[in-house]
């Protein structure tokens, strides 16, 4: 871990008004895919903001010190979310992701049909006569 970034974790904690003190930490077990060490290891990262209520449960990685570091970056956009409004990168992309996938209405869906078809028709247009 670099020490810019943890500089900059500290710098958005403190803008935010998080304070270390006001934060419950715990290590617990990890679960899923990993086998044996996943299982033996503490290396799950639980926080509690107290003032606020949030709590953030981390596990992306097999190290603790990482784990820790995205606790904190996740509770920092939790409180960006809710305090100040800002959409998240994630939400953003799920966001994203479910425009995407929406069904299209009626009337585009006719649009995009009568347009592939006069594409189709320039296509035809442009073939050599047999």
């Amino acid at each position: 871990m670099r020490k810019e970034k943890l500089d900059d974790l500290r710098q958005r904690m403190e803008r935010l008004g998080i304070k270390e003190e006001d934060l419950i930490e715990k290590f617990i077990l990890g679960s899923g895919k990993g086998g044996q060490k996943i299982n033996k290891t503490s290396s799950c990262v639980y926080i509690k903001h107290v003032p606020t209520g949030f709590e953030v449960k981390c596990q992306q990685t097999r190290s603790r010190d990482l784990n820790r570091y995205y606790a904190r970056k996740e509770l920092c956009d939790h409180m960006e979310e809710k305090i100040l409004h800002i959409k998240s990168a994630r939400q953003q992309e799920v966001e994203k992701i479910r425009r995407q996938k929406r069904r299209r209405s009626r009337r585009s869906k006719e649009k995009m049909l009568a347009d592939k078809k006069i594409q189709s028709q320039k296509k035809a247009w442009r073939q050599s006569p047999e």
